[in-house]
């Protein structure tokens, strides 16, 4: 379901705006952002996303509506998670610039002209991330080492410094992100995704240093599940634009360790090779033939 609010001309600027049990502060959210784009003489619209709240933040920003003349709500019939609200409102916006954020009062939105900017004024940008400087989350002992693990490890595939791999904050231009949206998973590994998309592509990512509030409200972000998804995603993504940065390293140290206890075999027990020397060594030999085949789908796959 869809309510229009909007004008004949197309908006030079999107903002989705994913809303989940957000009641007591999503107006305040939305006239923040308002206020900054009001401000900022960029046209615009505010997708307000309603992903099947079980409070009033529905009702509330229909009430709101008439006050918000830029602002369009869409309300979801079930759960479909950040990931999906995203994706759906980037395939929906009318923008030429996409924004994300969240309507947890956690990031500046009044910040948000300043990503368009970015953007504006240098045509080889193709996203800004807003990098976070702190961090306010839940389970802040075990995200902080947590999210330092995951974010080297993006940096070691990607070949690329990463700032902060899974702001929420952040705007890129449409036309560039879309053959990317349909790679999108539901959760919040989302960002991780259209991050490492633009990366492995090529695109250029841009990061401006941002200050990061605790959020407001209850977090919907579980630690094990979500750090699982974090790094399984991570994977997946290097896999699918370069898997052989993934599998032949690997490959590689096992015909390596192979050989060498080949040669350790053959001196020590007389040109007989060790049942366990053969499995390493064929194992190098599979995964990097595994890897050149998945190089190879990659390649043919013409995007």
């Amino acid at each position: 379901m869809s309510e229009t609010a909007g004008t004949a001309v197309d908006p030079y600027v999107t903002i989705v705006l994913p809303c989940y049990n957000e009641q007591d502060h999503v107006i305040d959210e939305v006239e923040r952002i308002c206020t900054a784009m009001d401000d900022s003489g960029f046209s615009y619209e505010l997708l307000a996303v309603d992903d099947c709240s079980t409070d009033e933040t529905l009702l509330r920003l229909r009430e709101a509506a008439p006050r918000f003349p830029a602002m369009r709500i869409k309300a979801f019939h079930r759960n479909g998670g950040s990931g999906t609200v995203r994706r759906i409102g980037s395939q929906e916006a009318r923008g030429e610039i996409v924004v994300w954020t969240d309507a947890d009062m956690s990031y500046p939105n009044e910040r948000i002209p300043e990503l368009v900017q970015i953007l504006e004024k240098d045509p080889t940008v193709d996203q800004v991330v807003g990098a976070r400087t702190t961090e306010e989350g839940s389970h802040k002992f075990l995200r902080v080492p947590a999210k330092w693990f995951i974010r080297k490890v993006a940096e070691r595939l990607a070949g690329q410094r990463i700032p902060d791999l899974n702001s929420g904050l952040r705007a890129f231009r449409r036309d560039v992100a879309k053959p990317y949206l349909r790679l999108l998973p539901p959760g919040f590994s989302c960002v991780t995704t259209i991050t490492l998309a633009f990366m492995s592509n090529q695109h250029d990512v841009h990061y401006m240093p941002i200050e990061y509030a605790k959020r407001a409200g209850k977090s919907k972000f579980g630690f094990v599940s979500d750090a699982y998804r974090y790094i399984l995603q991570v994977l997946r993504m290097i896999m699918y634009f370069n898997p052989l940065k993934v599998l032949m390293p690997p490959a590689l140290w096992l015909v390596a360790i192979g050989m060498v206890k080949g040669v350790w075999d053959v001196v020590h027990y007389g040109f007989y090779l060790t049942s366990n020397t053969i499995v390493i060594f064929l194992s190098g030999m599979l995964i990097g033939s595994v890897a050149l085949l998945a190089d190879l789908i990659v390649r043919s796959r013409g995007e």
